[in-house]
């Protein structure tokens, strides 16, 4: 599913127009975006907590060519996603 699908799907459930639900999606987007580059945590309950983690400095090896590559310490978004997200999609999948 895409960013389109997914206006697309809001929209006919909310009877708002295309337009404007693209713009509250992107909206959403956006602070989402700007909340984890300010370091801030993200809980939607029912969802999932978005938050940004760091990851140490690592060595790895060049598949191709087997040589050690030092990989920087970087900070990543993660997403957890809720027990009752889990369940829901566990019993749909059952």
């Amino acid at each position: 599913m895409t960013k389109a699908d997914i206006v697309e799907v809001i929209s006919a459930n909310t009877g708002i127009t295309k337009i404007e639900t693209e713009a509250v999606v992107n909206g959403f987007l956006a602070t989402v975006i700007e909340s984890l580059k300010k370091g801030e945590r993200i809980e939607l309950r029912g969802f999932g907590t978005f938050k940004v983690v760091k990851r140490a400095e690592r060595v790895a090896r060049n598949p191709k060519t087997n040589q050690e590559v030092r990989v920087p310490e970087q900070h990543v978004p993660v997403l957890k996603i809720s027990k009752d997200f889990k369940q829901a999609i566990k019993e749909a999948t059952q």
